[in-house]
């Protein structure tokens, strides 16, 4: 999900109420060079009570392929 300004837009907090997520994992992720992804989670999570709702990351071009895929394997979801 898009992050602007640290937090999510509005309308991905209409998106997630509109839809039972109930058990699925979510991660928001930021693609600015500006901002990251500061209180995101805290915004987001009324929206998606039952989800599972994982730290995000900031992916501006600026990670490397390697810091990339370590981050993915930290993620620990369910494959």
């Amino acid at each position: 999900m898009p992050i602007w300004w640290y937090v999510a837009p509005t309308i991905i907090n209409a998106f997630l109420e509109q839809y039972d997520l109930s058990g699925k994992t979510l991660i928001p992720f930021a693609t600015s060079g500006g901002s990251g992804i500061g209180r995101t989670n805290e915004r987001l999570q009324p929206s998606c009570p039952k989800s599972n709702l994982l730290q995000g990351k900031t992916l501006n071009g600026r990670l490397s392929e390697s810091e990339l895929k370590k981050w993915l394997n930290e993620l620990h979801i369910d494959k």
